[in-house]
């Protein structure tokens, strides 16, 4: 299958689970020819304004705490399973259609990590849409959570953007923006 018939309905996909989306999106066999790689995006408030998502009004953005989208290159595409823009989206009319002049405070940053990379470290245990009684936040995906059960959760380290030993790169809008502008 060609990255271009990799339909968005054919992937799995759980509301609110973008990580685990993009986490299993990563090893789609229509995108494995690609470089791949995963934003991670939050900001130091956790609290990202964007526009034209799903779980939005039309019109407004949603506040996210964080996001997480899958990036292929030749040319920089943008795999998001919440987008209502298009998929695969150009990843310039994407940055540029769901950041629409954010306020300082809503601004986003991002992490890029290598998609081998993440699909060998990433663990999750879901504990992070758990309610402090225990209960979902949102009801969490059939599928088991990614990574092994005898090691540490790892998410909330890929949206801290002061740790830099988990890896990848950190930027800001403008920067990667200007990074996508250049060789993959």
């Amino acid at each position: 299958m060609q990255a271009e018939l990799l339909l968005a309905e054919d992937c799995r996909y759980q509301a609110f689970y973008c990580e685990e989306n993009v986490w299993w999106l990563c090893q789609a066999p229509a995108l494995a020819a690609l470089p791949r790689f995963v934003l991670f995006i939050s900001n130091p408030q956790r609290r990202v304004g964007m526009w034209a998502q799903r779980a939005g009004r039309e019109g407004e953005p949603v506040l996210w705490d964080y996001h997480v989208v899958l990036l292929t290159a030749e040319p920089w595409l943008v795999w998001d399973l919440d987008t209502l823009l298009g998929w695969p989206m150009p990843a310039s009319d994407y940055l540029r259609l769901s950041f629409r002049d954010p306020a300082p405070q809503l601004a986003p940053c991002f992490r890029t990590i290598d998609g081998e990379k993440l699909l060998k470290t990433f663990r999750s245990n879901r504990a992070h849409m758990r309610s402090a009684d225990g209960s979902w936040n949102a009801p969490p995906p059939a599928w088991p959570a990614p990574g092994a059960k005898d090691q540490a959760p790892n998410l909330m380290r890929f949206i801290d953007f002061e740790d830099r030993a988990i890896g990848g790169e950190v930027l800001d809008l403008t920067s990667l923006r200007e990074k996508l502008d250049g060789p993959p």
